[in-house]
This record gives C-alpha cells, sequence and structure tokens, in this order.
C-alpha cells in the first residue's frame, strides 16, 4: 500500500542542502559535465563513474532529486500492479549516494532491511551521511556494501531489487550479467534508464530477460508480449516533476524552480499482478470538448500494439478523468478514481 511517510523530495532536498553546504558551484558544475555523458550512457565501462568525494557531491546535488523522482514515478507502477504488496528487504544494486533507496522509503512504510550495493566507497560514504541525517529508522539501518557492479556480481536474496541509472555505466556482458543477478535475487525486480532512445533499448532488453527469467510485467507494460514500438522511429519513455533546489540551480546552472525528468523503467515481479488494462504513452492532447490519448496495451489475438483514443463529453465521467490524465497512467482509470 501506498502511504505517507516522513522521507520525500523536501526532506531529502534539505538534507542534501545540509550536507552539502558550502560546495563551490564551478566546480562541482565541472563535475556534472563529465558525469552527465555517463550518466546519458555515451560511455561505458568497467570502472567506477564516481571517482572522488568531488564527483560524488556533484553528482548528489544535480542528480539524486531527479532520480528520486523518477525511481519513485516507477515504483508507482509495481504498487498499481500490486497494491497489497510491500517489500520487507530491498537491495539497491549500484544505489550510489542512495536515491532509490529514498524513493523507496517514500513508497511503502517500514520496517525493512535495506543494502546499497556500490562499487565507488566515496558515494557509498556519502549516502550513508544522508541517510544519518534522514529521519528514517530504515534509512538510519540501511547497510551500505562495497560491490563490483558486473560480471560476478552476488545479489543478496530480497523482496525488491532496484536498479536506476546504472545499466548504462556497463558493457553489454556486464550489463547482461547485472540483469540475470537482479532476477536471480528478486521476487521484484525494477529497472530505471534515462528516458533517452538509448536508455528505452537498454530497458526493452532487460525487459525481455527478464520475461525469459520467469518475471511477469507488472509496470509500465500491460503484458508481456513483445513491445509494439517499432525499433529506432520511437521509444517509451515518461517524465517525473523534479522541483530543484537554490543548490541544484547553481550547479546546473539554470533558473526555473522545476525541471522534468525524462525516464524509461521496468517493473517485473515472481508474484501474480494486476497489471493496467492499457498505460497512456505520451502527454494527452486536450482540445476544446476533446481529448487525445495515445495508449499501449494488449491487441487481439495474441499481439500488442499502440492505438489512438478520442475521449469527449459524451462520455460523461471519463471525459472528466481524461483531461486529468497524466502521461504513464493507467487507462481508463481504477473505478473510483
Amino acid at each position: 500500500m501506498n502511504v505517507s511517510v516522513p522521507t520525500s523530495a523536501d526532506t531529502l532536498r534539505s538534507t542534501l542542502g545540509g550536507l552539502l553546504d558550502g560546495l563551490p558551484p564551478k566546480q562541482a558544475a565541472a563535475a556534472v559535465e563529465r558525469l552527465i555523458a555517463n550518466y546519458r550512457g555515451r560511455t561505458p565501462t568497467d570502472a567506477p563513474v564516481l571517482r572522488d568525494r568531488s564527483d560524488v557531491a556533484a553528482y548528489a546535488a544535480y542528480r539524486m532529486p531527479a532520480t528520486f523522482e523518477a525511481v519513485r514515478a516507477a515504483l508507482d507502477g509495481l504498487v498499481e500492479a500490486a497494491p497489497g504488496w510491500s517489500p520487507a528487504s530491498h537491495v539497491d544494486v549500484g544505489g550510489g549516494t542512495g536515491a532509490a533507496t529514498w524513493a523507496v522509503d517514500a513508497t511503502w512504510d517500514g520496517p525493512r532491511e535495506t543494502t546499497v550495493l556500490d562499487w565507488a566507497e566515496p558515494a557509498l560514504a556519502l549516502g550513508r551521511e544522508l541517510a544519518a541525517a534522514s529521519g528514517s529508522a530504515v534509512l538510519r539501518g540501511a547497510e551500505w556494501r562495497r560491490a563490483v557492479i558486473g560480471a560476478g556480481l552476488a545479489v543478496p536474496e530480497a523482496d525488491l531489487v532496484t536498479v536506476s541509472y546504472v545499466l548504462g555505466e556497463l558493457t553489454p556482458q556486464a550489463r547482461t550479467a547485472v540483469v540475470a543477478e537482479a532476477a536471480r535475487a528478486g521476487r521484484a525486480v525494477v529497472l530505471v534508464e534515462p528516458g533517452t532512445p538509448e536508455g528505452y533499448l537498454r530497458i526493452r532488453e532487460a525487459r525481455e530477460q527478464l520475461i525469459a527469467a520467469g518475471m511477469r510485467v507488472a509496470a509500465p507494460c500491460p503484458h508481456d508480449r513483445a513491445c509494439p514500438i517499432e525499433e529506432g522511429r520511437d521509444w517509451c519513455h515518461f517524465s517525473a516533476r523534479v522541483s530543484r533546489s537554490s543548490l541544484h540551480r547553481q550547479v546546473k546552472g539554470g533558473s526555473l524552480p522545476y525541471e522534468d525528468e525524462k525516464f524509461s523503467y521496468v517493473a517485473a515481479t515472481r508474484f501474480p499482478v494486476e497489471p493496467a488494462a492499457s498505460r497512456i504513452t505520451r502527454r494527452p492532447q486536450i482540445r476544446k470538448g476533446l481529448v487525445l490519448l495515445e495508449l499501449c496495451g494488449p491487441a487481439e489475438g495474441e499481439g500488442s500494439g499502440l492505438t489512438r483514443v478520442s475521449v469527449t463529453k459524451r462520455h460523461g465521467d471519463l471525459y472528466k478523468a481524461a483531461r486529468d490524465a497524466d502521461w504513464g497512467m493507467a487507462w481508463p482509470p481504477p473505478s473510483g478514481d
């Protein structure tokens, strides 16, 4: 059940601000430029991306709020498909400073055993500091463990395994090994990548791997069939609104108080789920007396497909729901919404 708990985006931002107070924006911005290339998945490597305290501080200021919101949105898809389920244990693979652990803690109440695996000791150290300064007993009790993220990785068995913004940093062989190990260890697995064509392809490949390992897709896909998107022509991704702190604006050099984080994801489980009947895959287009929705859902027979539907005033309450609908939501909305 999705519940309201003390750890939130606001709590994370304030905790970041306290621990990173005095971070020189120009120095951080230089580190950010290098990190952006890795984050976008253009430089696969077999070494840690976060090399020292300066890298980690820049990453935390620049990326943690966005990663938190993207992972939380992906977790909402899992909650939607399995509303009565709650993880008693969580392993975050390549978790760095712990944004995904904060997102999990903002999605489900505890108690919960939490383990963060990462190969960069400076990232683990700052993640431990942030967790210690939080108001969450779950985060304060988390174990931060150094591990090489790649072939040979051993993931402790857990109810939930998350791998967020990591696959693009790995070689193809390491990527396959990490997804396989996550599928072996987790009763539920949530993978998140940047919402770029390359990030989507990594998620698409991982989705096929999870299905082949016997897992069921819970979100965002309403089916376990082949993705209907024609490769090279489009990509499946979603958007999460991120509020920027003053530190975040300084590091990134922006002036707006928010940004939209684009991400691709897949959530899969080894227990029964109820995926959405269809999912909105683009921002709804609102016209006078009309809402256009692009949906992904099962097609007739054994296939799956993309469809565009028009919802008009004649549809009554459904039209009202369509006007309030957002990119990434299930459609039609659950009864009572």
